[in-house]
């Protein structure tokens, strides 16, 4: 792969309050730019300032929807190092949705590589307040300019990044969910394992009705049978269950996320039960009715553990454990975010430093 080529700003942009970050909405100094053309491959990588792209109007991304995406997030601990969360781990199922998509295999480690480099040269964005982080986003796009439906010629493959606070307005307290029944977000066969644009558009309309009534996120059920319990909008989901801790198979129509897996990874490091399997909607409220059910929480990137205090399905309604976080919740999230910020000592491995 060629060298990265770097070409700085000439004005740095004025950081935000980093206790009004938001999430997404501030933008760093630069940007990774690097182009797909087919018979040569990918070439040209770069890093130049943040800004506009020039795009002819007939770009297959536009029409087509050929797009991945990853999130991960850049950390600064206290000692005033610079580390990053499994990134390997983002490339790898960044490549997993691209091949699904019919884009082009990136180099993985060249891409951890550029997202360093990147990181690096815009440290200063790093906010230090508590709960606050860079947000990373790489992803992919169809550049073909041509109406026709087929994999694209052309792709560029860019990472911007910005600084973020909590994801959810509650932050690490309990979110209200409602269960869809009328809509579906993805089927074994299509493309709900992956990242891509066009999961999260197809998930737009029932979240917009959701928060309408007072809710945070939607939880998803499968679209066949439309009982078994599937995802949150941008989290996967967990039970705890007469002490054993449960989390919906990945059966090819949700997302393997990376926070997901180390959630599980630590429950076995601790010796909890855990199991991924499917499980139904009624169950999950039969658990509730015979007092069974202790603790519901989602995990990802984003949020990292957002603990669920209520849910709503129908006509059906459950307070789980008084609308209060419970200890698995607040250990996982303290481990977690205690490894992310190098505060605690990672026995997995799980972290890159960014020199």
């Amino acid at each position: 792969m060629e060298k990265i080529t770097i070409q700085k700003a000439d004005a740095l942009r004025e950081k935000p309050d980093q206790n009004n970050l938001g999430f997404g909405r501030y933008f760093t100094d630069h940007m990774f730019v690097m182009d797909y053309t087919e018979g040569q491959g990918w070439h040209d990588p770069r890093i130049v300032p943040y800004g506009p792209l020039q795009l002819d109007p007939s770009i297959m991304i536009l029409h087509y929807g050929q797009a991945t995406f990853e999130g991960l997030k850049a950390y600064k601990t206290k000692e005033g190092e610079i580390q990053l969360f499994r990134p390997s781990a983002n490339m790898h199922r960044l490549n997993i949705s691209n091949e699904r998509l019919c884009i082009p295999q990136l180099d993985e480690e060249f891409a951890v590589e550029a997202l360093k480099k990147l990181v690096a040269i815009d440290k200063d964005w790093i906010p230090e307040a508590e709960g606050t982080s860079l947000y990373l986003r790489p992803f992919v796009i169809a550049t073909e300019p041509h109406l026709g439906v087929h994999p694209a010629k052309n792709y560029k493959f860019m990472i911007i990044m910005c600084p973020v606070g909590a994801y959810y307005p509650e932050g690490i307290n309990p979110v209200k969910i409602y269960v869809e029944s009328n809509y579906v977000r993805a089927v074994k066969g299509g493309m709900g394992y992956t990242k891509t644009a066009g999961n999260y558009a197809a998930s737009i309309k029932a979240q917009q009705e959701a928060e309408k009534r007072g809710f945070t996120q939607v939880l998803w059920l499968d679209g066949v049978e439309r009982k078994y319990i599937e995802e949150v909008g941008t989290m996967n989901v967990f039970f705890k269950i007469d002490g054993e801790v449960v989390t919906p198979a990945l059966e090819g129509s949700i997302l393997a996320g990376i926070t997901r897996d180390s959630t599980i990874q630590l429950l076995k490091h601790w010796g909890m039960p855990v199991s991924e399997r499917r499980i139904s909607i009624d169950e999950l409220f039969a658990a509730y009715a015979e007092g069974k059910l202790e603790e519901a929480f989602g995990t990802g990137t984003a949020a990292v553990i957002s603990p669920i205090g209520e849910m709503t399905y129908g006509e059906k309604e459950m307070v789980i454990n008084e609308g209060r976080i419970g200890p698995t919740s607040q250990k996982l999230y303290d481990t977690i975010t205690g490894i992310q910020s190098g505060s605690m000592e990672d026995v997995f491995g799980w972290t890159v430093k960014v020199e």
